[in-house]
């Protein structure tokens, strides 16, 4: 919690003050009592002590003070709320490793059923777009709101070769360009890849274009490492290079993610949702700590009339 006027805060010693001076007026009543009176005179004339309740409106008197005081400093807490706009651009790699079968009943078709998910569950009024990548990376569905169109683009999906992981970036960052230039929205790319970058232009230089741009690229490193695909009748390794993958989603201050099963890459989807569909904001809560003092007081006057049929 943030405050727009912090110096009000100094009101804060008065409640103190209030405090420490409520306590020694309650001793010095008690050495009064005692003084003047024998403690079997006490028990015979002195109405039996409310104990608790005595104290309990100063208290939320207080109390009541002390959030007055929050109020008047003008709080101002960090709050979730969710996004208007913006644009997402998933990117999926077509690559002829996608077709192993270490996730079953191989990665691409899980891949593209977990995307077509993620898609339909993020908000309507957001942009998403498609770009596919295996030698070169291309835009198969421009970013828009009309989610189905992307969906159909995943489904009509087919493997080639090579992995340019640099041009899918490349070619993303053109796609969310074209998405209100004047006052564009928000942008991130969503990148999923099971190898390393092998064709296109090197990782770091889309790195440093998509930091420029200001876009996140969370990456998914996609597949486990005993992962297999037959080529030309030969077993070839096909593991997820993730240091480069985690390295891409660093240097654009987005998020990285493995997934070695379709449970694990639906629930990378579905924090990816939650994280894009969401921003958190600076709002004023004055109003919210106002009403709290509000509260505090009414109750300690509440308690005093049920109580002692007097106001604090």
């Amino acid at each position: 919690m943030r405050f727009e006027q912090p110096l009000w805060l100094w009101l804060l010693g008065l409640v103190a003050a209030l405090v420490v001076a409520y306590l020694i007026a309650q001793r010095r009543r008690t050495k009064y009592a005692v003084r003047f009176a024998t403690l079997p005179m006490l028990e015979k004339v002195a109405p039996q002590r409310p104990g608790w309740r005595r104290h309990a409106p100063a208290a939320a008197f207080l109390a009541a003070l002390t959030v007055l005081t929050i109020a008047i400093a003008r709080p101002v807490a960090d709050i979730r709320v969710p996004r208007e706009r913006a644009t997402v651009l998933v990117a999926m790699d077509v690559s002829n490793s996608m077709a192993a079968t270490d996730v079953a009943p191989n990665r691409f078709e899980v891949a593209k059923q977990a995307a077509t998910q993620f898609v339909e569950e993020l908000p309507e009024q957001f942009n998403v777009g498609l770009v596919s990548f295996a030698r070169t990376a291309t835009v198969v569905s421009a970013p828009s709101t009309d989610h189905q169109a992307t969906v159909a683009a995943i489904n009509s999906l087919q493997l080639s070769d090579s992995t340019a992981i640099g041009e899918a970036v490349l070619t993303g960052l053109q796609a969310v360009r074209t998405i209100d230039p004047e006052d564009p929205p928000p942008s991130r790319i969503v990148l999923l890849s099971d190898g390393g970058n092998t064709a296109g232009r090197p990782i770091d230089e889309a790195a440093e274009a998509a930091t420029q741009a200001g876009v996140p690229v969370s990456t998914i490193a996609y597949g486990t490492a005993e992962g297999t695909v037959n080529l030309e009748g030969r077993d070839i390794p096909v593991p997820a290079d993730t240091e480069a993958l985690r390295g891409l989603a660093e240097a654009t201050s987005g998020s990285f993610y493995e997934a070695a099963s379709d449970e694990q890459l639906r629930d990378v989807y579905a924090d990816l949702q939650s994280s894009i569909g969401w921003t958190t904001e600076p709002r004023e809560i004055t109003n919210l700590v106002a009403g709290g003092a509000l509260a505090a007081a009414l109750l300690a006057a509440l308690a005093s009339l049920l109580w002692f049929s007097r106001l604090p």
